[in-house]
């Protein structure tokens, strides 16, 4: 998880830090991607924090003890997949709206990739 401040510039700085740790071409890909998320998820101004799978970071192996450094947080996140019953009436998208707004009321949420997984938050770790 992302520490509290958030700018652009930080996710240059957080590229030159990591990009010690990429040895391949396919590394240096994946870091490009993930900041390139980061950046998206910054001009968003999501409410929500900024996380990703530690399983998505092992590529930059020491460097995952480098964000460590810089105040990242591993957390646990519960998952939870939103599943509807097939129906003629609307949309998915259009259907889990009334859902996740109710769920957006007891819980910190997001939706990584828009898709039906929900990603929970524990609210001692992220207020």
């Amino acid at each position: 998880m992302l520490p509290t401040l958030t700018t652009i510039k930080l996710t240059q700085n957080l590229y030159d830090a990591l990009f010690q740790y990429v040895l391949t071409e396919d590394q240096e890909a994946r870091l490009k991607k993930f900041i390139n998320i980061l950046e998206e998820h910054i001009k968003r101004k999501d409410q929500t924090p900024f996380s990703v799978p530690i399983k998505d970071l092992e590529f930059l192996d020491d460097g995952l003890e480098e964000l460590r450094l810089l105040n990242w947080q591993e957390i646990p996140v519960t998952v939870f997949e939103l599943v509807l019953p097939k129906s003629g009436e609307g949309d998915e998208e259009e259907r889990m709206e009334p859902i996740i707004d109710l769920l957006e009321r007891l819980a910190i949420l997001t939706r990584p990739g828009g898709h039906n997984l929900i990603w929970a938050y524990p609210y001692a770790m992220v207020r």
